[in-house]
Formats: C-alpha cells, structure tokens, sequence
C-alpha cells in the first residue's frame, strides 16, 4: 500500500476497523485513528501496537492521509465531511478491505453467526503453516511480510461483503438477522448470492442450511456436515469435557482423526469448514491436526474465567442460534453443573423480528436473567422489552438490572453466561466485583 502516507481510521475502536488498522501497521504503514472516549475492548491491541487513538475532531484532518471511514459513521460525520472538503481519499471499510485482500489467496467467512469463530480458527491453522494476514470481527488483525494467504470475516450488514471477491468463502449459515436493513429472509439469501457470484476458486458451506443449498456459483459449492449428503463430513464425533474428536471423510476417503479443544456442535461444524479449505489448498493433514489442538479461541467467544466457585462465561451471542449453540457448548463441558444465563437482547427491531426465537433458545438453560434491551444508535426506543421475553419464559427467568444482581448472587457452583452484543460486559463486571466482595 502506500507507506508513504498516513491513514487515518474514523472509528478506529470498531471490531473491523481496530483490526484492519493492525494489518497496515504491521505491514510498516503509518497509522492513526479517532473515536469517542469510552473505553472498547479492541483498544488495548491498539495501545500495545503504538497506534495513536485521538477523540473525534475535524483538526485531526490532514493533508496527505488517505481517511477510511467506518460503517457506523454517516458522510455528515465532522472528519468524513472535512477529508471530502479537502478532496482526500476516502474509503469506507468494506470498500478498502476489498482492495487489502488482492495480491494473495483470500478466504471470506461469511454467515449470519459463527463468522468469528470460523474466521479465528482458520487463521490460526493457516498461520502456524504458512504467511498469512487475518482481520477477525473481534478486533484482531494481523500483516506478515509476503502474505500467502488473506483470512478475513465477510461480513452481510448492508450488504458490506459485496465490496470484496475472495478465492474462497466459508458460509457457516444464513438466518434473518438486521431487521433494521434487510426485510426478510429471501433479502438476506439474495445477498449471498450476489457474495457468492463472486467467489473464484470454490465455496465451503454448511450442508444443513436450507438456504445454502439454494445458491448457485461458478465456482464449485462443497458442503461440509454430520450427513451423507455432504462432501466433507465428520464421522464418529465424540462430544467429552475436554473437547471433541472426529473422523472426517471427503468423498468417501477417510482423511483420519481429528481432536480440537472446543465444545458444541457448531465447533465441530466450524472445524470441518477450516479443514475443507485448507485441504483444497494442499495444506499436509497432519499439519492442520496438530494446529487445531493448539487454538484457544476468540474474544469474546465463550471466554471463560473462575470467580470463586463460579465459572463465568464471556459470549458475544445476540441471535437465538448462536444462544442455543452457547448453551450446548455449555452442557458438554459441564454436563454436572447448573447454567444461568444472562442475555442483553441487542435492538428492539431484533428483540421483536426474533422473540420466538429468543423464548426457545434461552428456555435451555436452568435459569435467565434478562436485562433491559441495549438500544443503538439507530434506533432509540421499540414497541417491544425485556418483560416481553420473561412472560413468555415463564418462572424460570425474571429481569435484573446493574444495580440490583442479588437473586443471581444466590447461585453457588454454577455456570453463569454473560450473552450480547451490547454493554453486557458492565453487568459482568458488577457481578465479579459483588462475588468477590460477598465471600
């Protein structure tokens, strides 16, 4: 790219935008950004790279810097309208990733959920084999000299992947999710199908997805699943507390066993999307064994931590599938304890197109604590709340708020996950610091 410019970030604290702002610097670029002040997650692996993080302020506009603009900010956005003014170039983020990925072998994970897992464990595979550059949707990014390989998460808001044509792309599932964008299912499929048109060497999806079944390409579509309908299948799954093991067949030869250190089904899914594509380009199998077994997933991805005789669990789950593949994951790893959930329904247009949905995946767990819905920016109130998802639930669930967590201080040796997309985080920060305090 060109290093002799400075680029700057405009909402450099975004999952995306922190960790394409990784990838330049590593790749020698100068590189800077601006935010709102409140402290993210994704500002630490910033911080640590030297990267200068400013408040939001039109002065942090200048000539010569190349300005990408994050997805979240409109063109009246102060820094956008002063970059335009000046005739600056400037990119929105999908559209500079479409021009990042060129000049390697780029792999898109795409899907309504489990892009992140996905993307992560594929990037960890192909690293510890080859060159690769990875951007991951929780803020990690990384750029090595000579890339071979480009692993990125692709995206479906506002059709954002559409600005980028991999040689390959993982579809993990596709569900109606951004009712605020996308009017109903068959909008979201069209949207795939147009990502799909243009993929190049070949696409890995998961074989039960009714959805996925229906897209076309002209690059082959192979499907990976538990069934005998699909290409790439894993055979005797072995579901323990330390992880799951498998054989995996490709059409009819056996490829062996395979362990990997993650729980539920949707892990194994995933891990046969990563070994798909990593056989097709001729990655040796006995390598992608041994790289599997050492991943230690992702941000936010089922992060665990003991607090006392609590194991508390740290997950960005905001759609009804991904709570039921949490729980499940969950269950497998302790199948002898009790799970309690605790879920910050994320938009009011979600909590409404969903609410089915969401009574269903969270009446798995043995208890659920709602909080009040987290309203972003673009949409500030709904016809919908949190009471309507404890009604539905019954006994088993009630509402609780940051200043008020007694009833769930009463669990003892529990399992607890924290669950959203939202500030769920300043509820598991208050409950830790009340643990700790109580014992």
């Amino acid at each position: 790219m060109d290093s002799d410019k400075i680029y700057h970030f405009v909402g450099i604290k975004g999952t995306g935008m922190s960790a394409m702002a990784l990838i330049l610097n590593d790749r020698g670029d100068k590189v800077q950004g601006s935010d709102i002040e409140k402290y993210s997650f994704t500002q630490k692996g910033l911080e640590d790279a030297g990267i200068t993080i400013l408040p939001f302020n039109e002065s942090n506009i200048k000539e010569g810097q190349i300005v990408i603009a994050g997805n979240s900010f409109n063109d009246d956005h102060p820094e956008i309208k002063k970059a335009r003014e000046m005739g600056l170039t400037v990119y929105r983020y999908h559209e500079f990733l479409g021009k990042l990925i060129q000049n390697t072998i780029s792999i898109g994970i795409a899907g309504t959920h489990g892009k992140t897992s996905t993307t992560g464990l594929l990037a960890h595979v192909l690293s510890g084999v080859s060159a690769t550059d990875y951007l991951i949707g929780d803020g990690t990014g990384k750029g090595v000299p000579d890339a071979k390989f480009f692993v990125y998460e692709a995206d479906e808001y506002r059709r954002h992947f559409v600005a980028t044509s991999p040689d390959y792309a993982i579809m993990t599932n596709i569900d109606f999710d951004h009712p605020d964008y996308y009017k109903d299912e068959a909008d979201v499929v069209s949207a795939f199908q147009t990502f799909a048109n243009q993929v190049k060497k070949g696409i890995v999806a998961w074989g039960d997805d009714k959805n996925l079944r229906k897209l076309t390409s002209s690059a082959p579509i192979y499907y990976y699943g538990l069934n005998e309908t699909d290409d790439f299948r894993a055979i005797n799954v072995q579901r323990t507390t330390n992880g799951s093991k498998f054989n995996v067949v490709y059409k009819g030869k056996d490829l062996g066993e395979f362990s990997i250190p993650l729980f539920g089904e949707h892990s194994v899914l995933n891990a046969l999307a990563v070994i798909a594509v990593s056989y097709f380009e001729h990655v040796d199998i006995e390598k992608i064994k041994s790289e599997l077994l050492t991943f230690k997933g992702v941000k936010r991805r089922f992060s665990e931590k003991k607090v006392k005789d609590i194991t508390i669990i740290d997950d960005y789950a905001h759609h009804p599938s991904e709570i039921k593949a949490t729980l499940d994951a969950a269950r497998q790893e302790y199948p002898d304890k009790k799970i309690v959930a605790v879920f910050q329904p994320h938009t009011f247009s979600r909590t409404l197109a969903l609410m089915d949905g969401f009574v269903s995946s969270l009446s798995l767990a043995d208890k659920v604590f709602l909080t009040n819905i987290y309203s972003s920016p673009r949409e500030k109130s709904g016809n919908v709340s949190s009471e309507d998802i404890v009604n539905k639930i019954g006994n088993n669930s009630e509402i609780i708020t940051v200043d008020n967590l007694t009833s769930l201080l009463d669990f003892k040796d529990a399992v607890v996950i924290f669950m959203g997309a939202g500030d769920i985080q300043k509820y598991e920060d208050a409950y830790i610091e009340q643990l700790n305090a109580n014992h």
